[in-house]
């Protein structure tokens, strides 16, 4: 049996982060959640995710993540992992966009 996939939601810094796990349980810190195991795309090529490697950059050293659980907004055990995210708080929109292309091709 495969281990369990886990989509955690959570607020850090005006920002919604959508991260995927393998591990999601009570902290021994009071007040904590446990999220443990990142799960993150292995892109092999050209295209790359920046959402995704933003959150690597961020969170791919790390083992065991301890969030307050006042800015956990959502727990969703899922069958496969969907595309990570980063989005402002307020409005919704995702704060890490992909490289912008030039609005008329160079002469």
């Amino acid at each position: 049996m495969a281990k369990p996939l886990y989509k955690v939601t959570f607020l850090n810094h005006g920002k919604v982060y959508e991260l995927y796990a393998r591990h999601v349980a009570g902290s021994s810190l009071w007040g904590f959640t446990e999220v443990g195991d990142p799960v993150f795309d292995v892109h092999e090529g050209l295209v790359v995710d920046p959402t995704e490697e933003r959150l690597r950059d961020e969170f791919g050293a790390t083992r065991v993540l301890h969030l307050p659980m006042q800015s956990i907004v959502r727990v969703e055990e899922v069958e496969r992992k969907g595309q990570s995210a980063i989005r402002d708080a307020a409005t919704g929109e995702k704060v890490v966009t992909p490289f912008p292309m030039p609005a008329k091709p160079p002469r």
